[in-house]
């Protein structure tokens, strides 16, 4: 495969901004913008509490729901923290090799697997739990509680199945 030399390919983006006719709106006017850099910020500080623990934003979102839910399908595990079962898999292969989850057949069906924190993952939970209270008050704390109430509201709305 060749490559187009950067000058053509720079070219090549002129022309396509010559044809466009109306003018595009900046990508700051973006909500969407807004939430992708706001989310950034956010895990990165997260992943900086987290990350002395060895455990990720993703691995602790997961660790979290099995400690509510307890043994669980991973496609129920996927459905309640917004992943594919194949983002699932992956962290729970990741937490597994860490010692924090352990993947059971179900009773008398083998293609169904039960997903549980071992001992070590529940023991770790609650001081993760205070870490990410901790994160999340440095990161939304200045923000007043009836205005993190409508952004919780509205993010939970965006996420939220259509009826």
């Amino acid at each position: 495969m060749t490559r187009k030399p950067a000058a053509l390919g720079r070219r090549a983006n002129r022309g396509v901004a010559a044809a466009v006719s109306d003018p595009i709106s900046p990508l700051e006017a973006h909500l969407g913008y807004w939430l992708r850099v706001a989310s950034n910020h956010v895990d990165q500080q997260l992943a900086r509490a987290l990350g002395a623990h060895g455990v990720t934003p993703a691995e602790w979102v997961v660790m979290r729901a099995l400690y509510d839910a307890g043994p669980v399908a991973p496609s129920v595990l996927a459905g309640r923290i917004g992943l594919t079962r194949g983002a699932v898999t992956k962290l729970v292969d990741r937490l597994r090799a860490k010692a924090l989850v352990v993947r059971a057949h179900g009773p008398g069906d083998r293609r169904y697997q039960i997903i549980a924190l071992t001992g070590a993952g529940a023991k770790l939970v609650p001081a993760l739990a205070q870490l990410v209270d901790e994160s999340d008050s440095a990161a939304f704390g200045a923000i007043p509680a009836e205005t993190r109430a409508t952004i919780e509201a509205a993010l939970r709305r965006i996420v939220a199945p259509a009826d």
